[in-house]
């Protein structure tokens, strides 16, 4: 029997976890972003009669210094990374040997590229030399200080040594929630960066709910005060400090099955289930192929032909810079994970203060995932939804035309909406008309985009997002885009021709009982006295 994607999700998993994962953000000193800011900073707050470049050395000879000295003081292991080196498999072997705590473990450098200033000498009108300073990427020595912190577990911090002294931090909010469980004394399994099993799910939960800004910028503070900083102190307390921004964000949905082999139904059936719905922006499993908008679509809609033996299969879903990735993890459980690679894809700034309302988004949207993975297999609609949609009807009092299977608007205008492309953020107008018309085949109008959204929308097959122009499909919408769409496309019109008299393309067993069907209401007919 095929595996059901919902019966999966609903009886095989024992544990189902949603939680930060991993965490990148930079630090910057606002006051030190522009050649203005720098001036300010070079001739009025440390009282040089002229803001040069030549005061850049003394400061990035100091910060060496103070960290050389920290070195030998701690007797840290000193490690120069290589372009191309994997730097967390380096790093692990002096992570496992280390017995502290919580302390530095290992102290990295590496030539890397930043953004600092470069200066551009003139001379003024009564013929006195100034400096004009731009932004322009260089290379110079970044200090990676990999820590174990009491409440974070294992993080890094890489500093530049030149001026503006960019900070980056990597942090997982899952070795967060294991620092907080061994507090509370809550046994647990790990599963790499994640969790198989919990003795109280309902707290492990909760724990993960609980990180929030405050816990990231107590981190930020902590190892800033420990740490050689390039800043003095009078220069901090003068403002000409950092300040957190969030770079990269990995939002995971984790559910833990209860044998292995259930992850490799899941997947087989999800593959199959999917990858003919809709237009997928690419297809790249096997062959990669390029698809444009112009691209029309095949004859019988999309399916592509997925090996699995061997293979980890994986289903990926792209949204402007950031993206949605499911997998099997560890063959042990589904991990469904959002990255957000930049806070202004969903209309917010980087500010550490909006960590929350990203991680909610980031749940929303893996949960919306499984949600039209699930609907994809429980797809089938009652008579009185079918009637509903094939005839018109008032909706608040306003007419709204039927929505006729095999209408061939209405058949590409529901597998566009079954496009997993649409789960971020859902769709617009201009989203999803290119879309409806590459399947159609024919010109499709902004007018009747229009159109169609509203009865879409009346009919209760999609939802506008409040105070914006987007839509998403209901629950009700995605079983009415799977239905239509599988029935469609996977019986009628593959296997039209097929059901007709004089078709060899039948399979011989159902050829020969449509025949006895055939012969016995002929009988019945006759038996009546009726012409059939």
């Amino acid at each position: 029997m095929t595996p059901n994607i919902a019966d999966i999700i609903r009886q095989h998993v024992t544990l189902s976890v949603s939680c930060i994962d991993r965490l990148y953000l930079h630090a910057y000193m606002p006051k030190l972003q522009t050649s203005g800011g720098l001036c300010y900073f070079l001739h009025d707050h440390l009282g040089n009669p002229i803001p040069s470049p030549a005061l850049f050395r003394p400061m990035h000879d100091r910060f060496l210094t103070a960290v050389e000295a920290f070195a030998r003081r701690h007797g840290l292991p000193t490690v120069e990374f290589k372009p191309g080196q994997r730097k967390d498999d380096i790093v692990a072997d002096y992570r496992a040997r280390s017995i502290h705590r919580e302390g530095v473990v290992v102290l990295g450098t590496a030539q890397e590229k930043m953004r600092a200033f470069k200066a551009h000498k003139r001379r003024t009108a009564t013929g006195s030399v100034t400096f004009d300073f731009s932004r322009q990427a260089v290379a110079v020595k970044h200090f990676y200080f990999y820590v174990h912190d009491r409440d974070w577990g294992p993080a890094f911090l890489k500093i530049g040594t030149y001026v503006p002294y960019p900070v980056k931090l990597c942090l997982n909010g899952h070795e967060w929630v294991k620092q907080r469980l061994h507090r509370q004394r809550v046994r647990f399994t790990s599963l790499d960066n994640g969790f198989l099993a919990c003795a109280d799910p309902a707290a492990l939960q909760a724990t993960c709910d609980a990180l929030g800004p405050a816990d990231v910028q107590a981190f930020f503070d902590r190892w800033s005060q420990r740490l050689p900083w390039p800043m003095t102190l009078a220069d901090r307390a003068a403002g000409y400090d950092h300040r957190l921004a969030i770079s990269q964000l990995e939002v995971s949905l984790t559910d833990v099955f209860d044998r292995p082999v259930q992850g490799r139904h899941f997947f087989e059936a999800l593959i199959r289930e999917n990858l003919d719905l809709g237009r997928p922006d690419r297809v790249g499993l096997l062959f990669p192929i390029r698809i444009q908008r112009t691209t029309p679509p095949p004859p019988f809609g999309y399916r592509t032909r997925v090996i699995t033996d061997g293979v980890q299969p994986s289903l990926h879903i792209e949204y402007k810079h950031s993206h949605v990735k499911q997998y099997f993890k560890e063959q042990h459980a589904l991990r469904t994970e959002t990255t957000i690679n930049n806070p202004n894809d969903f209309y917010v700034n980087k500010g550490i203060a909006n960590l929350s309302h990203l991680r909610d988004l980031g749940h929303q949207v893996n949960r919306k995932l499984l949600e039209v993975e699930r609907v994809s297999h429980q797809c089938v609609l009652t008579q009185d939804a079918l009637d509903r949609l094939q005839s018109p009807t008032v909706e608040a009092r306003q007419r709204v035309s039927a929505l006729r299977f095999g209408d061939p608007r209405v058949m590409a205008l529901l597998q566009a909406i079954a496009g997993f492309t649409h789960l971020p953020r859902g769709f617009r107008n201009r989203d999803l008309r290119p879309l409806v018309e590459a399947l159609l085949g024919r010109p499709y109008t902004r007018t009747q985009m229009t159109y169609d959204l509203r009865r879409l929308r009346l009919k209760g097959v999609i939802h506008r997002i409040p105070t914006t122009h987007r839509y998403t499909a209901t629950t009700y919408g995605l079983k009415v885009a799977f239905f239509y769409s599988k029935l469609y496309l996977r019986i009628l019109r593959p296997q039209w021709n097929a059901l007709l008299p004089e078709s060899d393309h039948l399979p011989r067993p159902l050829r020969i009982a449509l025949d006895q069907l055939d012969a016995e209401i002929q009988k019945l007919h006759e038996e009546a006295a009726l012409a059939a």
